[in-house]
């Protein structure tokens, strides 16, 4: 299975708003998948005027999902926000994933995605020392396939949900760069 990358172009908004409007997508993304929408939260990182990394995963070249990293520096409320539950460096990232065809779904393919992103990551970023990722606790999906990616729980707790008819019970997970210690 070869997995690569590509940048999200505006070319992909239409596969996007069809992915965001996918049952399983839509119950953890909570995403509005109008074009208007799509365009507002995924412009501005293709024009440049946000730092994160989005990218369409693709297997064998057909696309499969969409993958996302961000430095936590570049987004200080959520260092806050997340600061009662588990404290995030700022020069580590988080990432947001997901698998858009419901035919790909447990394949494997999450967990090869985040694995290859989570690599190119220590490349990209060399002073990271880790990926944190908050997950709703009730999304057991996504929290096992950072867990086959190799991140491990470290910290559970009150967070924001991304879809409001979830309470605010999370698992934060994190990744540490090979080698690195542990503070």
């Amino acid at each position: 299975m070869a997995l690569e990358f590509r940048r999200l172009t505006r070319a992909d908004f239409a596969l996007l708003s069809h992915w965001l409007a996918v049952p399983h997508v839509q119950r953890w993304w909570h995403h509005d998948p109008s074009p208007e929408a799509v365009e507002a939260d995924f412009g501005a990182p293709i024009d440049g005027a946000d730092p994160a990394d989005i990218y369409i995963a693709l297997q064998d070249g057909r696309p499969i999902g969409l993958i996302q990293r961000y430095r936590f520096d570049d987004n200080p409320a959520y260092i806050d926000e997340l600061a009662p539950v588990v404290h995030a460096p700022g020069e580590a990232l988080s990432i947001d994933y997901f698998i858009g065809e419901p035919t790909l779904l447990r394949q494997g393919l999450g967990a090869a995605m985040i694995r290859a992103l989570v690599e190119s990551t220590w490349r990209d970023y060399p002073d990271a020392p880790s990926v944190i990722v908050p997950v709703s606790a009730h999304n057991e999906a996504s929290w096992r396939v950072l867990e086959r990616a190799g991140f491990e729980r470290i910290a559970e707790g009150p967070l924001a949900p991304d879809n409001p008819v979830d309470d605010d019970a999370h698992f934060v997970y994190q990744v540490l760069r090979p080698g690195a210690v542990t503070r």
